[in-house]
């Protein structure tokens, strides 16, 4: 038995008919490409998203990362571009750091007090200190500094004494 072609068709036909006994090239190429475009699109799609917190790695400081961070991965679990705008902005726009400037003028003002730090356990085994004697007066009190933890300051001719 020979097959015929019908009558009607057309004697030339394009690659992607094919006959009953072979197999399909078009559609193998078009799922191999299918699949290649799906996993190129969600490496696209993962390294999109993943963009502020490699902004944020190269110049934000530790919290700043970690909201951008968590920011980030909110976008990419609830679908909510939001989220991924507010980081990418976070990423791009440094936050200054406040808290080394006012830690050292923190520092600076206890030193100039001669604030030690909180008071710490005595051991029992260690020796008593010595008493030291506590003014009557408030104003006298700001005047004469305990010497114990302060560093040796010069006096000051031009302080104004307190009324007596």
């Amino acid at each position: 038995m020979t097959a015929a072609m019908n009558p009607a068709a057309p004697h030339y036909l394009p690659v992607f008919i094919t006959s009953p006994s072979e197999s399909d090239l078009f559609l193998n190429g078009a799922a191999i490409f299918l699949v290649a475009m799906v996993l190129g699109l969600g490496s696209v799609y993962f390294r999109l998203h993943a963009l502020p917190e490699h902004l944020a790695h190269k110049n934000a400081n530790k919290v700043q990362f970690e909201i951008v961070a968590v920011l980030a991965l909110l976008g990419l679990f609830t679908h909510n571009n939001l989220f991924w705008v507010a980081a990418l902005i976070l990423a791009l726009v440094p936050i200054p750091d406040f808290h080394g400037p006012l830690a050292n003028m923190a520092a600076s003002l206890a030193r100039m007090a001669g604030y030690s730090g909180p008071p710490r356990e005595i051991d029992s085994s260690a020796e008593a200190p010595a008493a030291v004697a506590t003014p009557s007066h408030p104003v006298e009190a700001m005047a004469t500094p305990s010497t114990a933890d302060t560093p040796a300051v010069p006096e000051q001719t031009d302080r104004i004494s307190p009324k007596e």
